[in-house]
């Protein structure tokens, strides 16, 4: 099939281009960053620039668009104006849904585990009740909103946190934390936090999967198979990796001042499962990362 992707340079998107390309022909969108686009069929385009992407879409006519493109900050850095988020995470979204109704073409939008409401402390079902607390979690469950509205021929992907190795100079926590901990530096590690987190080659592979399967019309969660916090994640680490855990500095949300609280939104993946698939678990995610055994 013929898949455009947005935010191919972006941390899950370098990974969908090396998943993707093998099984279809792909076109990889970036803006600021090449990163690994440069060894695919890939054009620069900002997706706020509605008539260059529109001319961009229709020289390549694709079949499945995987749009992963947005500002994902939980916290807005001073500098980034809250209304390039909406224009980013809603507006374009909604453009690009309309988009892909004019062309019939299937709409795959990664969307986040912050919409939850992050306080009951509950496995989460998709039907789950719906809090997001960060402008970012609040503009991507806009999002999703507006491809409802557009068309029908969609997929709405509630992502985990992803770990893992960032490509190309592109770091998430995890990367970060496991750089500092390889050189004896230590890390702060929220102990009040849940999350159920996927590494990002996995997310990829069950991204892949999904195209394949047909799925249509539908929001499923994407996650691990396990329950933990970030500092639990972080001892795991340290378990395989062989690092010091007296580096591992338990801290709560409350050390971040306006930090949005998001204290669970571990996610029930049985949906996901219905469709034969199962995500890898964090020690064999990790073990893979560091190529052990």
């Amino acid at each position: 099939m013929k898949i455009l992707i947005t935010g191919g340079s972006g941390l899950l998107g370098q990974y969908l281009n090396i998943g993707l390309s093998p099984d279809h022909s792909i076109l990889t969108l970036y803006n600021k960053n090449t990163r690994n686009c440069k060894n695919y069929n890939s054009a620069r385009t900002d997706i706020n620039d509605r008539d260059d992407f529109k001319k961009v879409f229709y020289s390549f006519k694709p079949d499945i668009v995987v749009h992963t493109a947005a500002i994902s900050n939980a916290i807005l850095a001073p500098q980034i104006d809250s209304g390039l988020v909406y224009s980013t995470n809603v507006k374009a979204t909604r453009e690009i849904a309309e988009l892909c109704a004019e062309n019939n073409s299937r709409l795959i939008y990664t969307s986040t585990d912050l919409v939850y409401a992050g306080y009951r402390g509950s496995i989460l079902k998709e039907d789950a009740k719906l809090i997001p607390v960060s402008v970012y979690a609040e503009t991507k469950l806009m999002g999703e909103v507006k491809i409802k509205e557009t068309f029908d021929n969609y997929l709405i992907l509630r992502i985990a946190l992803l770990f893992g190795f960032g490509l190309n100079k592109s770091y998430n926590h995890f990367h970060q934390m496991y750089l500092n901990l390889k050189d004896g530096i230590p890390v702060k590690l929220f102990t009040d936090q849940f999350r159920s987190p996927i590494e990002l080659g996995n997310a990829a592979e069950i991204i892949n999967y999904l195209i394949k399967s047909g799925v249509n019309k539908e929001t499923i969660n994407i996650g691990g198979r396990e329950r933990v916090s970030r500092y639990e994640l972080g001892e795991v680490l340290c378990n395989i990796a062989g690092f010091n855990k007296k580096l591992l500095q338990p801290i709560t949300m409350d050390a971040i001042p306006d930090l949005p609280r998001v204290e669970d939104v571990s996610l029930d993946t049985g949906k996901l499962q219905t469709y034969g698939i199962t995500a890898n678990s964090i020690e064999s995610s990790i073990n893979k990362l560091l190529n052990k055994p």
